[in-house]
């Protein structure tokens, strides 16, 4: 059996000045706007939803942007882009980031999207995988590649990986489902969703409520646009954070954008919304609902630095910057 295979990666607004400008002089502003990028980390999908909310209801236009939102994927990559300046913020992850500013890029994670990370284990209800310790014994699919994160979650978890059979498969859900596999390690946002769309029940979970603390989705930038472009990377991550507001209120609503804004990407709306709906829990938190979307704390940087040192990833709390997010959310 094949399953439909979905890929992995391979937001309040600010008191903008020039809202009652935009309301009267749209040709006005549309010439004094400023050309600018937001480099997604994936090709286009409701993972990136709230932006394309913010792009649709003149977030960004309103603070005088004029935001492109760039595709990413396996021939585009997102440091580079940020690096070179053809886009001021990238969305990355801790465990990418940390792993560009060790090779010299000189960045800096200024929000954090999903507060939890997506990676689970997902089984059958018939066999299910409810915590670390019941992956002893079990055949897990998942890339090579991935290693490194089952280990970081075997050691928080004082399991030992020896125990478990490591199966090497494509990023699909068809070796779960003929019985080849126990589990898969994928994203939440995934491989289960695409299994629930074909009617097969899954059990979910979320390695995140197991110790294993990698900001993903984060937002970053370089040192150089802190510096010297901090305006414009405030109404940026203004109009965010509006958005991501309005995608938590009516993720059925962010789905049916994505298909008008981007009709040829061969996505379909069961699937992006269903996809929308399981990523609300991994974006909002006690922790958001007390400080805004994209927030995080030193407490929160010191847990992703301890899972990330079992990544290999050699990393200090200080490429984690709060200050844009500070202006933002006053």
């Amino acid at each position: 059996m094949t399953m439909f295979k979905l890929s992995r990666r391979s937001f309040v607004g600010a008191g903008l000045g020039t809202l009652g400008l935009a309301a009267f002089s749209p040709r006005l502003l549309a010439q004094d706007s400023k050309d600018v990028a937001l480099q997604l980390s994936w090709l286009h999908s409701v993972q990136f939803g709230g932006s394309y909310i913010a792009k649709s209801k003149g977030y960004w236009s309103e603070a005088g942007l004029n935001v492109a939102l760039n595709p990413g994927g396996p021939n585009a990559p997102v440091d580079p882009a940020v690096v070179t300046g053809q886009a001021l913020i990238g969305i990355s992850a801790a465990d990418y980031a940390s792993a560009s500013v060790e090779q010299g890029a000189p960045f800096k994670i200024i929000g954090v999207a999903m507060q939890k990370n997506p990676f689970v284990i997902a089984s059958l209800p018939e066999n299910p995988i409810n915590t670390p310790a019941d992956l002893v014994g079990k055949k897990i699919g998942m890339a090579l590649a991935n290693t490194p994160v089952l280990q970081a979650l075997c050691t928080i978890n004082n399991v030992d990986i020896n125990g478990i059979e490591i199966v090497p498969t494509q990023y699909d859900a068809a070796p779960l489902v003929a019985n080849q596999v126990d589990c898969l390690l994928c994203w939440q946002t995934d491989l289960p969703v695409a299994m629930a769309i074909q009617g097969i029940e899954s059990v979910t979970m979320l390695m995140a409520d197991h110790g294993y603390a990698v900001h993903s989705q984060t937002y970053i930038a370089t040192e150089d646009s802190l510096a010297n472009r901090r305006a414009d990377l405030v109404a940026m991550m203004a109009g965010e954070v509006r958005g991501w507001n309005d995608f938590r209120a009516d993720p059925k609503a962010a789905a049916a954008l994505t298909l008008e804004m981007y009709p040829d990407q061969g996505l379909d709306l069961p699937t992006q919304e269903l996809q929308a709906e399981r990523q609300v829990p991994l974006m909002f938190s006690e922790l958001t609902d007390a400080n805004g979307f994209g927030w995080f704390t030193d407490e929160t940087v010191a847990q992703n630095v301890e899972t990330l040192a079992l990544l290999g990833r050699s990393v200090t709390p200080d490429l984690w910057d709060r200050s844009i997010l500070e202006e933002v959310h006053g």
